[in-house]
């Protein structure tokens, strides 16, 4: 069974190793097209690498009115089945894949899957979100002392409630009068009967963009997704901006206090897919410019250049261009292992990643070689990954990381392991190299990185232009229930 996409990394999970931070969620939606929930379907396939546990679609036709249908899984095994396909039928729809965040993996219940739904006295409205309330215990404490009855765990669905007790007239009103009381980060797709809704959190830590699709039009997470049902990529949803799509066309207003664009920097490191566009750039460009930055900052003499695949290819392609080292496929990838191979057993376990990556041994032995990967979060992977290359006979292992050490957890949409459990927030860099085994360990700096999504005078100390906190622990937007429930932010004066 193929991948889910290119940088798929849930084949770890199935052997009890998955060290990469995961995107918790992809949205899409189109109006205006004949049999609009096939196109969302293509859509959510391609943004699958952004949620890969469940999906759900809503449709609306005229002639039955709303219509959803919620599963776990892939999209390819939910939403290709022409008896499902039937049920969606309808000129207007939305969708959503899936991750659940860490302290609900794996207890997911369907009524948490997206996108979620409200009858309210003007008619029905139907909403997918990306991102993370960090508000959303306060809100639903708020809201069930009211009166509110929450049907799943998620906070998105804080959403809805607020939007039903809102004293507005219109359903895009009252969508405006509920996210002015969301904290955190959000990028929205919502739809009526009639008309196809986006917005994007002040902040626009999360990305959203808009196509154009004959005489429809389509809102998604990524460019990527316009390119596979064939729209015609038209611009991003600004930070702070609701788009209201009809078949009239596309409105668009601002109903948020402005606020410096803070949009998430890892999504030009790992979370997005590398053919897509972000800000203007292209990812694998920038990939690759964050390779040949990391070369210029941690220059060492090797024989190789190979990427832990295959998140870490462009920026090893970046490396080896800007040092002159050969790139080299040291590092082989199964493309047909599927979820479910085989039972994982204690001894299949701690076979680790050797089920999924073999180390190409004609390649490194005897050689020097220098692993590109996109980031290190706990290690683990790491580490297995060293050990096979030593064991294929190589001479020294360097590793370089196309980011700088993720030390802080994220707060805004991303599944990221408790603080303690980060290596970089617990170890200097010294200390994790002697954890990994490995000759040498550098990351790109926090500077080196801007410099390579096109900040040429590096990061603003005083007004960071993205969203670091994974890496600095400085957060644009306080994470209230995470204080509240403990987490200890970092000093002002760090």
């Amino acid at each position: 069974m193929p991948p889910a996409h290119p940088f798929d990394t849930s084949y770890l999970s199935d052997v009890g190793d998955d060290d990469k931070l995961k995107e918790e969620c992809g949205i899409f939606g189109v109006v205006g097209v004949s049999d609009a929930a096939n196109f969302v379907a293509l859509g959510l396939h391609a943004l699958q690498h952004r949620g890969q546990e469940a999906g759900g679609i809503v449709t609306h036709c005229p002639e039955v009115g709303f219509q959803s249908a919620r599963r776990f899984g892939y999209v390819r095994d939910n939403f290709t089945s022409q008896k499902v396909m039937e049920t969606l039928p309808g000129p207007l729809s939305i969708g959503h894949v899936r991750y659940s965040t860490a302290g609900t993996k794996g207890q997911t219940a369907i009524r948490d899957v997206q996108p979620f739904f409200g009858e309210f006295a003007m008619g029905g409205a139907a909403i997918a979100h990306n991102g993370n309330i960090t508000n959303a215990n306060a809100l639903r404490r708020e809201l069930i002392e009211r009166g509110s009855i929450f049907q799943s765990s998620s906070d998105s669905e804080c959403i809805i409630h607020l939007m039903a007790r809102s004293l507005q007239r219109t359903i895009p009103e009252r969508m405006e009068d509920a996210l002015r009381r969301v904290e955190g980060a959000f990028s929205v797709v919502a739809m009526t009967r009639t008309k196809l809704i986006g917005v994007r959190d002040p902040l626009g830590v999360r990305p959203l963009v808009l196509g154009k699709i004959g005489d429809g039009w389509a809102l998604s997470s990524e460019t990527c997704a316009l390119d596979i049902i064939g729209a015609e990529f038209v611009r991003e949803i600004k930070p702070g901006e609701m788009v209201v799509i009809t078949e009239a066309g596309v409105q668009s207003h601002f109903p948020f206090r402005p606020q410096p664009s803070k949009f998430c920097i890892f999504e030009h490191v790992y979370f997005s897919r590398p053919d897509s566009i972000l800000g203007g750039r292209s990812v694998y460009e920038t990939r690759e410019a964050i390779g040949r930055e990391l070369a210029k900052e941690n220059p060492i003499e090797a024989d190789m250049v190979c990427p832990v695949p295959d998140s870490g290819t462009p920026a090893a392609i970046g490396y080896s261009l800007e040092s002159g080292i050969p790139y080299a496929m040291g590092i082989i990838r199964n493309q047909y292992m599927g979820r479910t191979f085989i039972e994982p057993t204690e001894q299949i376990r701690n076979m680790g990643v050797r089920l999924k990556l073999n180390v190409n041994r004609a390649l490194v032995k005897g050689k020097r070689i220098i692993l590109v990967d996109d980031s290190v979060v706990r290690g683990t992977t790491s580490r297995k990954i060293k050990e096979m290359i030593l064991d294929a006979g190589a001479a020294e292992v360097h590793f370089r990381i196309a980011s700088p050490p993720t030390a802080w957890p994220c707060f805004y949409g991303v599944d990221t392991p408790d603080r303690d459990k980060l290596l970089a927030a617990t170890m200097s860099e010294e200390e994790m190299r002697d954890h990994l085994g490995v000759d040498s360990l550098k990351f790109i700096s926090l500077d080196g990185l801007y410099r390579a999504v096109g900040e040429a005078e590096g990061r603003k100390k005083s007004c960071p232009q993205y969203c670091d906190a994974c890496f600095s622990g400085e957060y644009p937007v306080i994470p209230a229930d995470k204080v509240e429930d403990g987490f200890v932010m970092k000093p002002a004066a760090e």
